[in-house]
């Protein structure tokens, strides 16, 4: 029936790369998996601007303006209707924006033919192969006559790209804005190096992005993506976490509420102990392997790395006839498919984004999302939590008005943390949806602590 048409596409294996298509206006510069979804990702997007107040608020502050007349920005994130909406307010702010997909699976395909069917070009589709993924980052970027002057990153592989191909482009970009561990782990290497040309915002280090999208986040969205791909229950479950940062006690948090039994691996002491403070037990994998139902990755790809990930596996060789495994962060995916893709190993798919792996004896593990982010490749993340993210994240719209206006020389071939000032506004646009108001500093407050009465009221390295 047409009302199921958005959501399964079994009918249709051709790849997009393959069709002709055209949107209402008979532009063809995108490439998305059904142009003929726009009108429920449309809905979608309408659904997701009520629950994000802030970048609804700063486009209709500032769409006046215009303060990103002229920035030609190409993104690289996750598509789903909270990214729609940052882009819709980045066109509204004066840019011209190009996206593309930083995660084969996360794409909403409705999402995308929405986008697609407003004028924006987007290439990306939920599924894509590892070629069509950079092919996609490619369109956006390659494209003749439109020369980007403003990178969006979620993973820095937008980043790579460019300084792979077309290194010249960094000669007229003004600024990188980068969302998330592993970009902005790329960025301070390449300026370690020398080798960054251009002034970078790391906007995942900024209070908002740690608090509220890997923290309260991850809280919500894990169970949500473990019960849609397993049907199982949480009571009584054994579950251990590798890593105890706002990921970690995000999930730990979770599954604690629903009765599982949570252990916490951890290489930092001061997690460590928080770990221990809140009541999880702290353990060695290997100590808990055995005997675990779940185990959840909270940790960046090179935490775990490559000989540890063979180790696991050569555990479960040993010791496991069905455990889940899934990850909750955003690059670790590597060590699954270096471990997992042999020939020795079967793997059987049981719906999508589900995979049994399956050893000659008979074992098996169950692989979420083929060791790719889980909450959004398997399930969605809470709007009111993306919309304060959005609006932080270098601004994603904020750090993006900030680079592009800042004068010259302000901001040197390096990597910044975002202001403390944007955390807080970006914190102040929500609080008229819970009814809260904040207390107001009298001048002699204000001069005793040393603060201006309208902030920043910590310092830039201080995380509440």
């Amino acid at each position: 029936s047409p009302a199921a048409s958005y959501t399964d596409s079994s009918d249709d294996e051709t790849s997009p790369r393959d069709k002709q298509q055209k949107n209402s206006k008979g532009s063809s510069d995108f490439c998305v998996k059904n142009i003929k979804q726009a009108e429920f990702g449309r809905r979608e997007i309408e659904i997701a601007e009520q629950e994000m107040p802030a970048l609804m608020a700063l486009r209709k502050r500032a769409q006046g303006e215009k303060p990103l007349a002229g920035a030609k920005i190409v993104g690289c994130t996750h598509i789903t209707a909270q990214t729609a909406v940052l882009m819709e307010t980045l066109g509204a702010l004066g840019a011209q924006c190009r996206w593309a997909a930083c995660n084969i699976y996360s794409t909403l395909n409705e999402v995308a033919a929405a986008l697609a069917e407003s004028g924006f070009p987007v290439f990306a589709w939920k599924g894509e192969s590892e070629d069509d993924f950079w092919w996609c980052i490619d369109r956006c970027v390659n494209v003749e006559g439109w020369q980007p002057n403003m990178i969006l990153d979620d993973g820095g592989d937008l980043t790579h790209w460019i300084y792979k191909k077309y290194p010249n482009m960094f000669k007229k970009i003004k600024g990188i804005v980068e969302e998330s561990v592993t970009g902005v782990h790329r960025l301070y290497q390449l300026s370690k190096a020398g080798k960054l040309c251009v002034p970078a915002m790391n906007v995942n280090d900024s209070v908002t992005k740690q608090k509220f999208d890997n923290l309260y986040c991850c809280r919500e969205s894990i169970l949500d993506g473990l019960k849609r791909t397993t049907d199982m229950m949480f009571g009584g479950k054994q579950v251990v976490v590798c890593g105890y940062g706002e990921v970690g006690k995000g999930c730990c948090a979770a599954l604690k509420a629903m009765g599982s039994i949570v252990y916490v691996t951890e290489i930092d002491p001061i997690c460590a102990l928080q770990a221990c403070m809140d009541g999880f037990r702290l353990v060695k994998l290997n100590e808990v392997i055995r005997q675990v139902d779940i185990v959840i990755t909270c940790t960046g790809m090179r935490s775990l790395r490559q000989e540890d990930g063979c180790f696991l596996f050569s555990f479960l060789l040993c010791c496991f006839w069905f455990l889940i495994f899934c990850q909750c962060f955003n690059s670790f995916h590597t060590v699954f498919q270096a471990s997992l893709r042999t020939p020795e190993l079967t793997w059987e798919r049981v719906r999508s984004q589900v995979d049994h792996v399956i050893w000659p004896d008979g074992k098996r593990i169950v692989l979420l999302a083929e060791g790719r982010l889980l909450n959004l490749s398997c399930s969605t993340v809470p709007t009111f939590v993306l919309s304060i993210t959005a609006t932080t994240q270098a601004s994603r719209a904020l750090a993006l008005i900030e680079l592009y206006n800042a004068p010259e020389g302000r901001y040197k071939q390096d990597v910044y943390l975002l202001p403390k000032k944007m955390d807080e506004y970006v914190a102040s646009l929500h609080l008229p949806t819970f009814d809260a108001h904040l207390t107001e500093l009298t001048d002699e407050q204000a001069k005793y602590l040393g603060l201006n009465k309208n902030g920043p009221f910590k310092p830039n390295y201080y995380r509440c």
